[in-house]
């Protein structure tokens, strides 16, 4: 169920869908799990503070105010026995009791430089204090590095000074139960981690797969992973085996068509070179000589398909060699490379193929040729552009349709039979390229070979 928001609204969750939330399977995965995990987290810490925490510090800020409290009543009524006190209190709780009188008392209270912002640790006790001396001045802080507590309570004898360790008010049991969750969380994560990296592997292994398929390479693959990835694999090998099946039988049967159509018109050649020559026969036989071209064409657009292996070209070297073959033409041809990535895996006889028909093309219908080959990590680029009279921008969508012309006028020129364009586009494809056609900076046409590496 989808719940539909204004469109404001609905482009602003769009667009922190696409900036914020992970796109990787991996990651979404991962937050899935790191979320509840933070939450659960908290809010297993925040129970313990507010039980387990809350009830022990403040049993054991009650049990030190009691001391405390004790040690004041008794001092105050018998000033005598401060030494015995001291003494019982040190020895048996810890605690070292000070009675402060006199001047002394300014100067330990102009000189109290120690931390008092720790409420967590000291909350307890300071509240428990106003309790048991609601007429008297109290102070809580904390010294040496927070080892200590330092207690000052103001009476009309003068100002008592209680210090002992901060373990006596404060629990570090939370320190524990929060590093064993921390240790078991991050326990989790990990093998939460290794877990979804091989899950993760066998779906990008066949997304790769795939791809290698679109692009004409025929990778091994086995389904491992889970039960639906490897479902998805053993779809996706019976889909590849039935592809390759039907372009087999297709290609066969359309190369056996067009086979057994020379046939006839082989023999219908050598009957009419057996007539007398008349201006009828000989358009009768040109007629014938268009069709064997038509079907030479089909056959090679139909051999596109075939099963030539994929092996590493060097795409410099190959246009190189199909530009060597159209320099003694009247036509100038210039080519510039960025000497970087150049390297691609494919079928090299296919890909000259349709590199030759486009540099052709461009050689035919123009006088200056441009060829650049620009490449990087991603992608490689090959643009030819010449200055010839151009395809209108309405057309340029049509002329990669087999057996299209544009016009008659450029077919006698060219001889050929409108299959150029179609059968590099067709071999550019398969390799999971594409072929775009625009205006070009000689004033005719730019054909753009894009090929991902």
């Amino acid at each position: 169920m989808h719940v539909k928001f204004p469109d404001k609204i609905e482009r602003a969750l769009q667009y922190l869908k696409l900036k914020i939330f992970p796109q990787t399977l991996f990651f979404r995965t991962m937050l899935l799990i790191f979320i509840p995990l933070i939450l659960v987290q908290v809010v297993s810490v925040v129970a313990f503070f507010n039980g387990n925490w809350e009830k022990v510090g403040r049993r054991l800020s009650d049990n030190l105010s009691n001391n405390v409290a004790f040690a004041v009543e008794t001092i105050s009524k018998n000033e005598y026995m401060l030494p015995e006190i001291t003494d019982l209190y040190k020895q048996n709780y810890g605690i070292k009791v000070e009675l402060i009188t006199g001047d002394e008392q300014l100067k330990v209270k102009a000189n109290t430089h120690y931390d008092k912002e720790y409420k967590i640790v000291t909350g307890f006790l300071e509240k428990s204090l106003h309790r048991k001396f609601p007429n008297s001045i109290t102070s809580v802080y904390l010294a040496n590095d927070k080892d200590d507590v330092i207690i000052l309570i103001e009476a009309p004898e003068g100002l008592y000074r209680f210090t002992t360790s901060t373990k006596s008010i404060f629990s570090t049991s939370i320190f524990g139960f929060v590093a064993w969750m921390v240790g078991t969380s991050l326990l989790l994560f990990v093998v939460a981690t290794l877990f979804l990296r091989i899950q993760v592997r066998s779906i990008a292994t066949l997304a790769q797969v795939a791809e290698d398929f679109g692009k004409g390479i025929n990778t091994p693959f086995k389904p491992y992973g889970s039960s639906e990835v490897r479902k998805a694999g053993i779809a996706f090998i019976k889909m590849k085996e039935r592809i390759q099946k039907q372009i087999s039988e297709r290609t066969q049967m359309l190369a056996g068509v067009s086979h057994d159509l020379r046939t006839p018109l082989t023999r219908m050649r050598l009957q009419l070179a057996m007539l007398p020559e008349s201006p009828d026969n000989k358009e009768f036989i040109d007629d014938i000589g268009e069709m064997e071209k038509m079907l030479d064409g089909y056959l090679a657009f139909v051999s596109g398909e075939g099963g030539e292996k994929n092996t590493f070209i060097d795409m410099n070297e190959l246009i190189l060699s199909i530009i060597n073959k159209f320099r003694n033409t009247k036509a100038m041809i210039r080519y510039s490379t960025n000497d970087q990535v150049s390297a691609i895996q494919g079928r090299e006889q296919a890909l000259k193929r349709a590199i030759t028909n486009i540099i052709s093309n461009a050689f035919t219908y123009g006088k200056n040729i441009a060829v650049a080959l620009e490449s990087n990590n991603n992608k490689m680029e090959i643009t030819v552009d010449d200055d010839g009279p151009g395809i209108p921008a309405d057309k340029r969508e049509d002329v990669f349709k087999a057996f299209y012309r544009l016009d008659e006028s450029r077919n006698k020129e060219t001889g050929g039979v409108g299959l150029g364009l179609s059968i590099a586009r067709d071999i550019i494809t398969s390799h999971g390229g594409k072929i775009e056609l625009s205006d070009s900076e000689l004033g005719g046409l730019r054909v753009l070979i894009s090929i991902p590496l």
